[in-house]
């Protein structure tokens, strides 16, 4: 058992709210969280926070862990130069083992910066899962298919594969995007969605000029295109949904669906700024994920709740455009609910033990008028302290304890990256 006391602790079970007292863990559980009791049992480690926050962890709910090899790469041009002429060409080029390196590389940047999950989407799956596993961090896999429905057997294997794996391994349903994909492939997405009764992920409306192709193609947008194939029947959702107008979100708050926004990498490319202030008013489930490290290029948690929050004021020309508060759930709470991980989207007792442990003294966090505000607006990677995933401290104080040393995963990388990119 380890204790946490001494705390202020924001459990986001109803808000975010923060109340002084102590959190304890058995195992990978959260088993106490309250006042000090009259009496303490034994613990294998008591931690004085000393004031600081504890909060749940981040999940990012949607990543392509192993283009850490491409960061910095390929920059100041469009998505679809980008996507075509610079990025697909060198990942043809991988292999299982580079995906396992780079995806540790991830891994180090994710623990620092307070997240314990990552929705992935990317090649190789089974060297993405023991990458993971070795650090001890949550892996939701995304399906990524493109091409045609022929492909989807693909999906299906790997779906039964790592769906039920390990227990920190999950895998959803998903493919690329319309416009990597025809509409065979679509409509068997949607029936295999059905029998399995999941839900499905996909990149949606990235750019104007996907969204305007979707609809010379079939006559609408892409969400109203698989709403119309039955495809979200049991739920999902999408990544950007930059070019999103209200039939779209209509078609998300009736099917319960998911509008994961990716701020900084739409506006490194110049997508465009997704209608978040509308989306939250409308009643629509939001979550934030970072995209990879190549189009962001950072996998912080805190630049996407920073620019999530300040470009709707300036997308609307008013300063009170969205609640910041509302970024940090979607960043928490909401990205952990979008990717299946219900039992680790709050801090309650009886859940899994994800957490952080936010340093509330660092300059940058004073004076402490409103925490939720200020760590979505004034917040940093560097202010956080230790990260727990399933009870287990993989993160403190500058020091990982996630298997693999930073050192051998540096050395091992940059290699790889030479060879692939040289």
């Amino acid at each position: 058992m380890i204790r946490f006391y001494n705390a202020k602790i924001m459990t986001m079970a109803d808000g975010c709210a923060v109340k002084e007292g102590e959190l304890w863990t058995d195992g990978d559980r959260i088993s106490y969280i309250g006042e000090t009791p009259a009496e303490l049992p034994v613990f294998e480690r008591e931690i004085d926070a000393q004031g600081n926050l504890l909060m749940p962890s981040f999940k990012n709910a949607h990543t392509h862990s192993a283009m850490t090899f491409l960061r910095s790469f390929a920059e100041d041009v469009p998505l679809q130069t980008w996507l075509f002429e610079k990025v697909f060409p060198y990942e043809d080029r991988l292999t299982p083992d580079d995906v396992y390196a780079f995806d540790r590389l991830a891994i180090l940047e994710y623990l620092a910066s307070g997240t314990t999950a990552a929705f992935d989407m990317y090649f190789y799956p089974e060297s993405s899962a023991v990458a993971f596993t070795e650090s001890g961090m949550r892996l939701v896999f995304c399906g990524s298919i493109n091409g045609t429905a022929a492909d989807v057997e693909r999906l299906n294997d790997q779906f039964q594969k790592y769906r039920n794996m390990h227990p920190l391994v999950k895998y959803r349903l998903g493919f690329h995007a319309e416009y990597t994909s025809d509409e065979s492939l679509h409509r068997e997405v949607a029936r295999l969605a059905q029998s399995e009764h999941e839900p499905v992920y996909t990149h949606m409306s990235e750019t104007k000029r996907e969204h305007e192709e979707c609809i010379a193609r079939h006559g609408t947008s892409p969400a109203q295109y698989f709403e119309s194939l039955g495809m979200w029947q049991y739920g999902g959702g999408a990544y950007h949904c930059v070019w999103f107008d209200e039939a779209d979100r209509t078609v998300f708050r009736k099917n319960g669906l998911w509008m994961v926004s990716c701020p900084c990498s739409n506006a490194k490319l110049a997508s465009g700024i997704a209608p978040l202030k509308e989306a939250y008013e409308e009643g629509v489930q939001l979550a934030l994920g970072t995209d990879g490290p190549a189009s962001n290029n950072a996998l912080d948690p805190f630049r996407e709740m920073y620019l999530g929050a300040v470009l709707q004021k300036l997308r609307h020309d008013d300063a009170a455009a969205l609640p910041a508060a509302e970024m940090l759930r979607a960043a928490t709470v909401g990205g952990a609910r979008a990717m299946g991980l219900t039992d680790c989207d709050i801090l309650a007792e009886g859940k899994q033990a994800d957490l952080i442990l936010i340093d509330l003294s660092a300059p940058n966090l004073q004076p402490p008028h409103h925490i939720p505000e200020s760590l979505v607006l004034s917040g940093s990677r560097a202010d956080v302290k230790l990260t727990m995933c399933a009870g287990k401290i993989l993160y403190e104080n500058g020091q990982y304890y996630a298997g693999i040393s930073k050192e051998e995963i540096l050395a091992d990388t940059a290699s790889r990256i030479a060879r692939l990119t040289g």
